[in-house]
């Protein structure tokens, strides 16, 4: 199938791309990945396709005051390959790896992954765990979106109409953190069944971030000298994951405590 007639533009200034956007049939596309079979399948019909490939400020990369800030149309494989975020970033130097595969890495966008919001997306995990400040602009300016308070729903954000993601800002490791990662999928690059993401930040505090096993990032505070077989427990417990043809809730549930458990001992190990 072919995607329905459709108006491009490729804009070379970010103000013109908002103006563009003003308008309710109109999509911004980043690396295409997850837009353009949409657009083949005709589950997207905008009037109006605005390509961000030529505002070269979404695709900056800078550090400062304690964050690492991204831009939206920074290429995931690139930033995978940045020196040195094993360090600042740790949780996403250890989650990227696991979105989806090389070649979708290659094309596909942070800002487009997050803006996406698909409820199995680790980058979305790591953004709610770590609540990173997302940063969108639209007619009426900039504004800031917490992390854990982006993704509302299965493909569903706090993006306003005619709103862009242009950015996000990550915390940088301090001394004393702790970060791990894990998720199972039945092929390395398939969506998730149940992924976890940890950070641990002692003396005491700990945010378990779960993702599959709803329908946006599910994250949990807890004291971080807890047992974590006990909090992998409680919090498999408290979670109600859908049933589908590739895994029943209960084995969901069971997944998300294996996972919680062992991200917390690796956190803890990683902390100390």
């Amino acid at each position: 199938m072919k995607a329905a007639p459709f108006h491009y533009e490729r804009p070379r200034r970010l103000e013109d791309a908002i103006e563009l956007l003003g308008d309710e049939d109109a999509k911004p596309l980043a690396g295409g990945q997850s837009l353009v079979p949409m657009l083949a399948m005709r589950l997207a019909r905008p009037r109006v396709l605005v390509d961000l490939g030529s505002l070269p400020k979404l695709a900056e990369v800078r550090e400062r005051d304690g964050e690492l800030v991204i831009g939206a149309m920074v290429r995931q494989r690139d930033l995978e390959r940045r020196p040195g975020l094993e360090q600042t970033v740790p949780l996403l130097a250890a989650g990227i790896p696991y979105v989806g595969h090389r070649e979708i890495r290659n094309r596909g966008t942070v800002g487009g992954s997050l803006a996406h919001a698909d409820p199995a997306a680790e980058l979305g995990l790591i953004a709610a765990t770590l609540r990173a400040t997302i940063v969108v602009r639209g007619a009426g300016g900039e504004r800031l979106i917490a992390g854990d308070e982006l993704v509302l729903g299965p493909f569903q954000t706090a993006l306003a109409s005619g709103e862009l993601l242009t950015a996000v800002r990550w915390p940088t490791a301090r001394p004393g953190d702790g970060f791990a990662f894990e998720e199972v999928a039945r092929r390395h690059g398939d969506f998730a069944l149940c992924g976890v993401a940890v950070h641990v930040r002692r003396p005491g505090f700990a945010r378990v971030g779960l993702m599959g096993v709803g329908p946006a990032p599910v994250v949990r505070e807890v004291e971080a000298e807890r047992d974590p077989a006990e909090v992998g427990g409680e919090i498999a417990s408290s979670l109600e994951p859908a049933s589908d043809i590739h895994a029943s809730a209960g084995y969901r549930r069971r997944l998300a405590r294996v996972l919680v458990e062992r991200c917390l001992r690796h956190a803890l190990e990683h902390a100390a």
